[in-house]
């Protein structure tokens, strides 16, 4: 099993966990020989694991599924000025891969002096794994790690195991758990709803978005290079379907080149959410 170790994450919780919680709490969950794993359980609220069996071409579809305490919250995959964004790893040696999490559309949350990006309720992210051998029965190792915080942030850790085996049927429970947690998925680019133009100047990103009809000032949040996210935006102005408006960059890291880099933006325009990515030639 690979360790978590805090060089995943950014300089800024790197320094909260160092800081605040050298003597962080880790739940370990039973191992389960279901789809639905038992509950992590930690002073913050509490984690589980949920899978369907494998596909034909051995594509695994979960999802990690975290409900912090009342008065708690979690993050988003970037968690704004304070926090740790959710991570999950495989064993090397289970023949199983993760290809991507997803993450449902959160809010931006005042914690004093610091925004911070993420849940204050129940949330599932969706993941899909890959399997090098799907007609067989997979024994699935995984840790999961989030951050929960209400006045401190505690990392929370936890060790699942997923007895997995083609089958006939889909569970409808675990199907129909997935099925919810995608629908809180923020939509792909469409006619309607769009970033149609973007420029990247010394200081300042200036965004020409289409918007849905009926929709006023959206919110956006931009992340570049891990660790810097882009929640203020200046000379907003509407002009029938379309939006512009520019957003600070504030300072990149030393020596950060652009050049070939993908940033991600989400723009949330009433009750539909957008989530794309910038690309920088």
């Amino acid at each position: 099993m690979k360790i978590i170790s805090l060089s995943h994450f950014s300089d800024r919780a790197s320094a909260i966990l160092a800081g605040l919680f050298a003597g962080a709490a880790v739940a370990f969950a039973t191992p389960s020989i279901a789809e639905i794993t038992p509950w992590a359980i930690n002073e913050g609220g509490r984690m589980r694991i949920v899978a369907l069996p494998p596909e034909p071409d051995g594509i695994v579809r979960g999802v990690l599924q975290i409900e912090p305490k009342s008065g708690w919250i979690t993050y988003w995959k970037e968690p704004g000025e304070a926090g740790i964004p959710p991570q999950m790893v495989l064993s090397e040696t289970d023949g199983v891969k993760l290809n991507h999490i997803s993450f449902p559309v959160p809010k931006r949350i005042n914690n004093g002096k610091l925004r911070d990006i993420g849940y204050d309720q129940s949330v599932a992210l969706p993941f899909e794994l890959k399997a090098d051998a799907p007609h067989k029965p997979l024994t699935i190792a995984a840790s999961a790690f989030v951050g929960l915080c209400r006045n401190i942030c505690i990392p929370f850790q936890a060790e699942f195991s997923l007895a997995l085996a083609p089958t006939k049927g889909t569970p409808v429970e675990e199907a129909m758990i997935l099925n919810a947690a995608a629908s809180k998925l923020p939509e792909a680019p469409s006619n309607d709803f769009a970033v149609t133009q973007y420029v990247m100047t010394r200081d300042r990103l200036s965004l020409k978005l289409k918007l849905p009809a009926g929709t006023t000032e959206p919110q956006v949040i931009v992340t570049g290079p891990q660790g810097h996210v882009l929640f203020e935006s200046v000379n907003g102005r509407r002009d029938e379907d379309s939006y512009q408006l520019d957003m600070p960059i504030g300072k990149l890291p030393k020596g950060y080149d652009i050049k070939g880099k993908r940033w991600g933006i989400l723009v949330i325009a009433g009750s539909r959410a957008m989530e794309t990515s910038l690309a920088f030639e």
